[in-house]
């Protein structure tokens, strides 16, 4: 049996034993069977000794259950990782950060404690899936959308914590953000509530987020500072319409008039819902969008065309003139979405054309206008995200088709977030290139960004992993090639797999490393003998320091 690195045998045997005595030992799982089932499917180390393995895993049921984990986790100095569905595929999974933590798998705490229509809020526990979620609003019958990511069996309180995303409104799509209000089990095993949480008989715990004093929820997050047990989210209340538009354009530089004014119909409210951009000449859809070829269909890319996109000169300017003219298809799309009444989106869809038509020939797209509840027909051809729907279509990318004749086994994620801009779009390609080439790997198609955050943009490089660590290995080298060469330009990734962590804790060095410094200083407060999920985020007890660097 894998250990922790500083664990004894004794010890590790007295933690299960009063592991069993707590939970009940049918929830404590130590055959290699069962805890196999924790590995991460899409680790960039399968088979290797770097691989991160679980010990073993238990399954509390409750907050009291929790709360004795943390004191018996203590007791023996066992680090435990706590995990809400373990869907986080990309990013980790259910695989702890340091081989040999047990993980504290919340599955079973999956109760949906409330739902405020009124309120447009909800009160949920971490073993609650989007599903889950959105089938107990439906049964309720309450006029609520809730805002998930693909794919949706994950955690609402997971994603969060993760500072995942979604597709609608901003002040939903940003899933943390959108938050209000948590419960935590501390490391010593204390239960915490924040905001107005804290107040005994709190009327506003969802309502309000700060309560008084310093709000501290942010520090929960991407952290391993405590073990959330509940939390609350504001709902987006169902519209009664949502408008979708395109715009198109041909010329290569209108991309950044493109970017400019969706930037500035999303921050002055016109624009509510979440834009995007495409190219219809690259065969590059947005992200959600219902119409055009699947996405997920492989197709032979033109790779002088990409090069052209990738170069920019002048040279490339007058190929991906004569594509344009040649195909009909134009080199650029932008998508705008409004939900609202359905006065005031086609208002919002006037008023957007007009902005857009200080674009020398742009042309505008018929939009489409849903109602709601959506018709049989318009579920089977809708992106669902967009539309308060989970969904788990998100798994065809990858699937063998007949272009694509050998499936992905998986893929891990390069994040980072750039500025709002054409210019940064086009750099961040040629960047990314560079090191594709430079490590002999296929340079990926010419990329655009995903317009979750606002003010921002999302550059998402989706990288294979495989069951061959030679594959792996190379991609890996790529992976720690691009994250100093982005941080030297000032994009930082929102978000990492585990097996990336401290090289993205890394760079973010100002101050000579004073946010890690500051990190560590709480953990050792909060955490002296380092047991909640160590090296998550980069954030490493003392105990481990030395492992970890």
């Amino acid at each position: 049996m894998l250990l922790p690195p500083d664990v004894s045998q004794s010890q590790f045997d007295e933690a299960i034993n009063s592991f069993k005595r707590a939970i009940g030992s049918e929830w404590v799982f130590t055959s290699e069977k069962d805890v196999g089932l924790y590995r991460d499917a899409y680790s960039p180390f399968w088979g290797e000794p770097e691989e991160r393995r679980a010990s073993a895993a238990i399954a509390p049921a409750s907050v009291e259950e929790v709360q004795a984990v943390m004191r018996i986790a203590n007791e023996n100095s066992v680090p435990v990782y706590p995990i809400s569905t373990g869907k986080n595929l990309g990013y980790g999974g259910s695989a702890p950060a340091l081989s040999g933590s047990v993980v504290l798998d919340l599955k079973r705490m999956n109760r949906v404690l409330d739902i405020d229509e009124e309120n447009a809020s909800v009160l949920v526990e971490p073993g609650v899936s989007y599903f889950d979620l959105y089938r107990e609003i439906r049964a309720s019958k309450a006029k609520l959308w809730i805002d998930c990511p693909d794919p949706g069996w994950g955690s609402p309180i997971g994603n969060a914590l993760d500072r995942g995303g979604g597709y609608t409104r901003a002040q939903f799509r940003n899933h943390f953000d959108a938050h209000c209000g948590m419960e935590v089990v501390l490391p010593n095993g204390e239960l915490l509530r924040t905001g107005m949480g804290a107040l005994p008989n709190a009327k506003t715990w969802q309502q309000y987020k700060p309560g008084f004093g310093p709000w501290i929820d942010g520090m929960f997050s991407q952290s391993n500072f405590g073990v959330v047990t509940k939390m609350g989210f504001w709902m987006m209340p169902e519209p009664e319409a949502c408008l979708i538009g395109r715009f198109y354009a041909d010329r290569y530089e209108d991309l950044s008039d493109l970017v400019r004014i969706v930037t500035h119909l999303e921050n002055t409210g016109i624009v509510n819902g979440m834009p995007g951009f495409g190219s219809p000449l690259l065969q590059r859809r947005v992200p959600a969008d219902p119409q055009g070829a699947d996405p997920n269909d492989a197709r032979t890319v033109d790779r002088a065309l990409h090069d052209a996109f990738y170069s920019g000169d002048e040279t490339a300017r007058t190929l991906i003139a004569e594509r344009v003219k040649s195909t009909g298809k134009s080199c650029w799309s932008a998508l705008v979405k409004f939900y609202g009444p359905e006065r005031m989106v086609r208002l919002q869809w006037e008023l957007a054309k007009e902005k857009f038509s200080e674009i020398k020939h742009i042309k505008i797209g018929e939009p489409e206008i849903y109602g709601f509840p959506l018709s049989d027909a318009d579920l089977e051809k809708v992106h669902k995200p967009t539309f308060g729907i989970p969904s788990l279509s998100v798994f065809n990318y990858g699937i063998r088709t007949e272009g694509r004749p050998e499936p992905l086994d998986g893929h891990q994620a390069f994040s980072p977030v750039i500025p709002r801009t054409g210019e940064a779009i086009f750099e961040a390609n040629k960047v990314f290139a560079e090191i594709f080439k430079e490590e002999g790997l296929p340079v990926p198609p010419f990329g655009l960004p995903g317009c979750v955050w606002e003010r921002t943009l999302m550059m998402i490089f989706v990288f294979p992993t495989s069951k061959d660590p030679a594959v792996n290995q190379k991609y890996r080298r790529a992976f720690h090639k691009l994250i100093p060469r982005a941080a030297e330009r000032g994009w930082g990734e929102y978000r990492t797999p585990v097996a990336y962590y401290d090289a993205v804790m890394d760079t973010y060095s100002f101050s000579d490393h004073a946010l890690r410094r500051f990190h560590e200083t709480i953990k050792d407060s909060l955490d002296p003998n380092g047991i909640v999920s160590p090296g998550r985020y980069g954030i490493w007890p003392r105990r481990n320091r030395g492992d970890a660097r």
